[in-house]
């Protein structure tokens, strides 16, 4: 049906109009998608996005290996937020296996911890290329130089810089090193001025706004029937977070605000509302991680006895069912269905939902219209991740 689409639009071009290639290779694409514009002239008639350059079979991976294996090729979907895909990944299983009850509290918090963290990372990641992408340098590094800081941590913590693998089924890989609490503090009172400037040089920037208010608007009914999620559907005004609506892990314990876009400098909907959406987002994460390091610091200090491996399971073994978990990724909403026999620690089949492409399929919708140097603002706007886009 879709092919047929194509080739009808294909078919159908004017002698006025010319179809123009946009990546894979161009850095605005931020990754490798290919964009089929048709245009008239600098006017974008019509967008077609080609994907699975990056396809490296992760559910078959999933249907080939042990729950605790795949854990690694989670944190290769969005690469830019593993601790995030390994949480929504662990948390599944737990349930399927109806342990989610028994994990200690201390565990909890350090999930969400390094979660928040990761959640700020990307968001940093989005906001920087963002910049750079409609034409402001010194934002990307900025946001380059801040992200330091949380690639160094969480390297700390699980010895890796990107690729953690530090949630495991039942607890952790192992407990947060000894003064990271206190490292982290010291992170979060560097990090908030920090903040105050991004805010001062970019959102309220009168060239920035001219390039994003009004430009790709998405409106909340289009988003709900496309899929959206994460940022781009509360940057259509829709309170939707599933840390508050499935109240998983410790966040029910935890306060925190859900920023939406409320056409501020534009319509509601549009390239600045996600943007700030974004912004007001690292905000409330860094809320939530000293709320973590304060419990963390008090009446879930770390003891000589605590073990983060003790409930790991000898054998993850779930009862035969279908299950779905989600969570909320930077990007969206991040699901696992999982079908399995009861027999095997191998589960029978795995479908991963990245929000990146239900995001991202909306973009002929928002674009048709606009100004070539419009779609890449709009682009940068969606804020993809080829790795779970493609999986």
């Amino acid at each position: 049906m879709e092919s047929t689409r194509y080739h009808k639009l294909i078919s159908e071009v004017e002698p006025t109009e010319m179809v123009l290639n946009m990546g894979p290779q161009h850095p605005s694409t931020h990754g490798v998608l290919r964009l089929e514009l048709i245009t008239d002239g600098e006017i974008v008639k019509e967008v077609i996005p080609h994907v699975g350059y990056l396809h490296r079979c992760f559910e078959k991976h999933a249907e080939n290996l042990t729950y605790q294996q795949t854990i690694p090729f989670v944190d290769r979907l969005d690469y830019l937020a593993s601790m995030n895909s390994s949480h929504a990944w662990v948390m599944g299983v737990e349930r399927m296996l109806g342990i989610d009850g028994d994990i200690p509290k201390r565990i909890e918090y350090i999930r969400v911890l390094v979660s928040e963290l990761n959640r700020i990372g990307s968001h940093l990641i989005a906001l920087g290329t963002y910049g750079i992408d409609i034409g402001a340098f010194t934002p990307f590094l900025w946001c380059f130089r801040d992200r330091e800081h949380i690639m160094n941590m969480l390297e700390w913590a699980s010895g890796s810089r990107m690729l953690y693998n530090y949630i495991w089924v039942g607890g952790l890989y192992y407990d947060l090193p000894v003064g990271f609490e206190e490292r982290c503090k010291e992170f979060i009172d560097y990090f908030k001025p920090k903040m105050r400037e991004l805010n001062e040089l970019l959102t309220g920037n009168e060239i920035f706004i001219s390039r994003t208010a009004n430009v790709g608007v998405l409106p909340l009914s289009t988003a709900i029937n496309y899929g959206c999620s994460g940022p781009m559907l509360r940057g259509s005004g829709l309170k939707w977070d599933l840390r508050r609506v499935d109240e998983y892990s410790a966040y029910p314990e935890l306060e925190f605000e859900i920023p939406v876009g409320k056409g501020e400098m534009g319509t509601v909907g549009d390239c600045w509302d996600r943007f700030k959406v974004r912004i007001d987002e690292v905000e409330q994460s860094v809320g939530i991680i000293s709320q973590c390091l304060e419990r963390l610091q008090s009446d879930l200090k770390r003891t000589k006895e605590f073990d983060p491996r003790a409930k790991l399971p000898k054998k993850i073994i779930p009862k035969a069912q279908d299950f779905y978990m989600r969570a909320e990724n930077p990007k969206g909403e991040l699901g696992f269905y999982f079908i399995t026999d009861g027999k095997s620690e191998i589960p029978k089949r795995v479908k991963a939902r990245g929000p990146s492409f239900c995001n991202l399929s909306v973009i002929s919708e928002i674009s048709r219209g606009v100004l070539i140097a419009d779609l890449i603002a709009i682009i940068g706007s969606v804020d993809i991740v080829l790795g779970e886009l493609d999986r």
